[in-house]
């Protein structure tokens, strides 16, 4: 019997949730990774799941099981790593889940310097707005905003991105320039909703020292920011975009940003940047291609939370 073969297959079928799930993770057939469980079970004498043809479960003894062996694959890796190659570089595969925007825009540009730096890693960018399960999907760091933080996760703060309110020329021209983030709602708004839960991703500004939230009045809406760029290009409304994705366009002169010094008196709104994490599922995660990845990209990153932040 392969114990450790079998433990892998324990593990991978419960956080999968199915033997299926397991199976496709490990690249076996569900049969095999059946087998695998019930070979563990036959050798510890004791049902660690409980299988009906609906459904699967934890038994008592396979939940306090699964909590001591499930970091047992990855400290394997790690002392192996220790003994044998204790000055080389990381290696092996890194999978990145980073929300779209950000993932398109700031870390895929990136993406080749680092390979290049680390050239025996393996390096998979994933990038959609959803919930990503680390464990499920054999994802080894996270790129989250504060809305997306989950408990459990370990986060580490790397960026803070700036956003600008922008418009066309054309929709300004035809529309009207707003003076103040209060007159939005009366303007067709290009508002982002999150693929998860259905929110409306807050326009919230900073004027003052005092938060205040906008409110839209029409508004289009889409679950994919560069869908809402298009529109604002195009006439549509008034977007609220990174910093990093606003920036080139307004010095093509295809947007124009707005609110910067708009009020009379000159005081100044500025919309709230939003921060950015990195995550892993928990410190054991924390191996030394992710260690090297979080400070490349806060190396590389850091100049994204230098503009203006004076309110």
């Amino acid at each position: 019997m392969n114990l450790l073969g079998s433990i892998k297959s324990f593990i991978k079928v419960v956080e999968a949730g199915s033997i299926a799930g397991g199976a496709r993770t490990l690249g076996l057939s569900a049969a095999a990774v059946s087998q695998n469980v019930a070979r563990l079970e036959g050798h510890l004498q004791v049902r660690l799941l409980s299988r009906t043809t609906r459904s699967m479960a934890l038994t008592p003894e396979g939940a306090l099981y699964y909590d001591k062996v499930k970091h047992i694959e990855r400290d394997l890796e790690q002392a192996y790593l220790a003994i044998t190659t204790p000055d080389s570089e990381p290696k092996g595969r890194l999978c990145i889940a980073s929300t779209s925007a950000f993932g398109r825009h700031a870390v895929a540009p990136l993406i080749p310097e680092f390979s290049a730096r680390y050239p025996q890693l393996s390096i998979e960018l994933v990038t959609n707005d959803r919930r990503v399960n680390h464990a499920q999907e054999g994802v080894d760091v996270s790129i989250r905003i504060t809305p997306q933080l989950e408990d459990g996760l370990l986060a580490r703060h790397i960026t803070r991105v700036p956003f600008i309110c922008c418009a066309s020329p054309v929709y300004l021209a035809q529309a009207g320039w707003p003076g103040a983030p209060e007159e939005l709602k009366q303007h067709r708004c290009l508002v982002f909703r999150y693929p998860v839960d259905g929110r409306f991703l807050r326009w919230r500004f900073v004027r003052d020292g005092l938060r205040f939230d906008a409110e839209f009045g029409d508004v289009l809406i889409s679950d994919d920011i560069d869908v809402l760029t298009q529109m604002a290009i195009n006439h549509g409304g008034i977007a609220r975009l990174a910093d990093f994705v606003a920036r080139p366009l307004i010095e093509s002169g295809q947007l124009v940003a707005l609110f910067e010094y708009s009020q009379p008196d000159q005081v100044y709104v500025q919309a709230e940047p939003m921060d950015i994490y990195l995550c892993v599922a928990d410190r054991f995660a924390m191996t030394p291609k992710v260690r090297v990845f979080m400070d490349f990209l806060q190396e590389r990153l850091g100049n994204l939370s230098s503009s203006d932040t004076r309110a």
